[in-house]
């Protein structure tokens, strides 16, 4: 039996569950409250925190959240689990994991040893009592590289996706945005457009126009449509040339059956795109994610949404992705309702999704009912480019004229670059040069110009 029970300030504390103490310890998130699941008080988050720290990862992994034979993400994390690595930590307590993480003498391959012994909710549980510096010193340890057509990932390189979507999938506008783009050095970790419309012939369209256009400049970086993943398959099949498959996943198996997937039909995605995709590998899939989508579906079994989201990359490393992003924000305020929840779940994700050694990325955005500005998000991109973040997503002037929501702009990304002397992808950033879109590291007088791709 697990010890769930403490006296805070003369007040005695007590959980019912490991599953209600993870959902307790978790910093405010409106999503946890809409579920009924917070805490109720600062008093009583403390609390469920110190309870939490003292358990043993044997303890967390022994009560399981959800169990295999109800969830076949439960089952993947846990197929996962080195257990070599796993015994040779399993009675470490939480506190002890967190000391152990932050300590200077720990490197980034202690991390990447240790993770390989861990499951999702271990991840999750430690997270839970770090502080936001503590989560940007711990992810800033881990350097996850992947290679699809080109290798993102290594320290001291910030990537970029380079979204030029279209209100109406308008080929023309999107090529316009996607000049506007690369004019600012956007665009290495991958040109991935959201289409209005998903059906096949859409999707074949604009795959063929960002080919053709990546291939007659010659631009080392891979193409995405991210459209249902049954889509992009047929149009794959059809001959469209796609050098990655996408697909949004979640936490639990039944939130994902509301996405119209499951694991067998994203080893298809896999698969197809090993044999017929244009991408070079060994890395072709992209995955997204974010915090609350789970309650959305009415499918989190009571699990609180920073748990869940760990999960994901549980599931996510099961399939060995090119990239992975969290859309922070990008759900509403009845998930994390302001700048200060938005700031600590990318802060958080970003964390959790490195731990799990993916290869993370973050859409720093909100949406316009959400009490958050430009401010906030610039201030997390701040903070998660300081923590080693893979690549962040960027939006022309930072307003998607599609999906309208506010996320970071060409020049935002050029700008942390430049302030934090990060640089793009090895390949990429010979490109710009050869372009005389950047000379020794820094934008030229051409930057933000696209009549270059005219000339």
């Amino acid at each position: 039996m697990l010890n769930l029970t403490t006296t805070y300030l003369g007040h005695t504390y007590q959980f019912s569950s490991l599953k209600s103490l993870l959902a307790k310890a978790n910093e405010e998130k409106s999503g946890d409250r809409l579920a009924g699941i917070g805490a109720e008080s600062v008093q009583e988050r403390i609390a469920a925190k110190e309870i939490l720290s003292e358990l043993t990862l044997q303890d967390i992994r022994n009560h399981p959240l959800l169990s295999q034979e109800e969830d076949e993400v439960s089952r993947i994390i846990e197929s996962e689990v080195n257990e070599k690595i796993y015994s040779s930590i399993q009675n470490w307590s939480v506190a002890e994991l967190r000391e152990y993480i932050l300590a200077t003498e720990t490197s980034g391959e202690d991390l990447k040893r240790i993770s390989r012994g861990m499951n999702s909710e271990m991840i999750a549980a430690v997270g839970k009592i770090m502080s936001n510096l503590d989560l940007i010193h711990a992810a800033n340890k881990l350097e996850v590289q992947t290679k699809c057509n080109t290798t993102i990932g290594q320290k001291g390189v910030l990537s970029s996706r380079l979204q030029p979507n279209h209100p109406t999938d308008n080929v023309d506008g999107m090529i316009a945005s996607l000049k506007e783009g690369l004019s600012y050095g956007i665009g290495d970790a991958v040109i991935g457009i959201n289409p209005v419309e998903e059906s096949v012939e859409s999707v074949k369209r604009l795959l063929h126009a960002t080919h053709d256009f990546i291939e007659e400049w010659k631009i080392p970086t891979q193409n995405c449509v991210l459209a249902h993943v049954t889509a992009q398959m047929k149009a794959i099949q059809q001959g469209a040339p796609a050098d990655m498959i996408f697909q949004s996943i979640a936490g639990t198996e039944t939130a994902n059956r509301s996405f119209g997937i499951d694991a067998k039909l994203l080893e298809e995605a896999n698969e197809l795109a090993k044999v017929e995709g244009t991408g070079t590998g060994p890395q072709r899939l992209y995955f997204e994610t974010g915090q609350g989508s789970e309650l959305s579906a009415e499918a989190h079994h009571g699990i609180d949404q920073m748990t869940l989201e760990s999960r994901n990359y549980g599931f996510a490393r099961y399939y060995d992705p090119f990239i992975v992003n969290t859309v922070v924000g990008f759900i509403g305020p009845e998930y994390l309702y302001n700048n200060k929840q938005v700031i600590r779940a990318g802060l958080e994700d970003h964390f959790m999704g490195k731990m799990h050694l993916i290869p993370m990325g973050v859409d720093i955005c909100y949406t316009n009912h959400t009490k958050a500005d430009q401010n906030d998000i610039e201030d997390l991109g701040v903070l998660l480019t300081t923590s080693g973040v893979n690549f962040i997503i960027a939006t022309p002037m930072g307003d998607d004229c599609m999906l309208n929501y506010q996320s970071m702009s060409f020049h935002d990304v050029a700008t942390l670059r430049q302030t934090f002397n990060k640089r793009p992808s090895p390949l990429f950033e010979e490109w710009l040069e050869k372009m005389e879109i950047v000379r020794n590291g820094e934008l030229t007088q051409l930057a933000g110009d696209p009549t270059i791709f005219t000339r």
